[in-house]
């Protein structure tokens, strides 16, 4: 195996474009794929999705015809459950699952019942935008744009209904690695992140760090160097049959 895809999922209210610098600071065997979700983006002429599960299998339709190497899933907050189902959807299709799975700051699965509570109907605008700024991920000056707010609510309101809709299923468990980041002042406690190990057979980890809900921006560095240090763990395994060949 000489090179591995990494398909990177948005959280909510965001693009792929979110992870667009990441590319700069990756080596050169882990190449990084973002995961443009419909509605937005490069596909903002698309209907957005409320269903988590028809979104997932959508996205493994589309994915199965480019999956010919072996690949890693990264999502963080709505990202996270979302590449948690599309390893499901892929899986159901007949594809291998991935190297890893990378579930960044968000609750497990199963004990969403809590985290997701007053998302399951549909907020004001007014509702989406306090939500935001208690997430600390948004200048006031962006919340202020009328004209921003007006391309970002309706995308935020989607997503939110995604998270808030969702239901776990009785299936069987994955068997890939499962490694967790959350952020040391987000809201997801430490017990809602230890439940990802139940979604595996596989092994599992948690790390954390400093930060709210957006340390992946803030803390940029070592979260790239938490990734490419389990998937070159990966890498290595995967490349040791072809090595021993003499």
């Amino acid at each position: 195996m000489t090179q591995l895809n990494l398909l990177c999922l948005p959280y909510s209210g965001a693009s792929a474009m979110v992870y667009s610098r990441w590319r700069r600071q990756l080596p050169s065997w882990l190449h990084l794929q973002p995961v443009e979700l419909p509605g937005r983006g490069s596909r903002y002429a698309e209907p957005l999705h409320t269903d988590l599960r028809e979104l997932a299998r959508q996205l493994a339709q589309e994915l199965r015809p480019a999956l010919n190497s072996p690949y890693a899933l990264f999502g963080h907050s709505l990202g996270a459950l979302l590449a948690c189902e599309l390893a499901h959807a892929l899986r159901a299709l007949g594809c291998p699952e991935p190297l890893a799975l990378f579930a960044s700051g968000t609750a497990a699965p199963t004990l969403r019942s809590e985290y997701d509570r007053g998302f399951a109907e549909p907020k004001t605008d007014a509702q989406l935008i306090e939500q935001l700024r208690t997430l600390n991920g948004t200048s006031e000056e962006v919340l202020a744009n009328q004209e921003l707010m007006s391309l970002t609510l309706p995308i935020l309101r989607a997503d939110f209904l995604l998270c808030g809709g969702y239901r776990p299923l009785q299936r069987p468990l994955l068997n890939c690695p499962v490694h967790v980041l959350g952020g040391k002042a987000d809201r997801a406690t430490g017990e809602q992140l230890i439940g990802w190990s139940k979604e595996t057979h596989g092994s599992f980890s948690v790390d954390m760090l400093a930060g709210g809900h957006f340390f992946i921006h803030e803390h940029e560095a070592r979260v790239l160097s938490l990734i490419k240090g389990h998937l070159e763990v990966q890498r290595r395994r995967h490349l040791q049959p072809a090595a021993m060949v003499v």
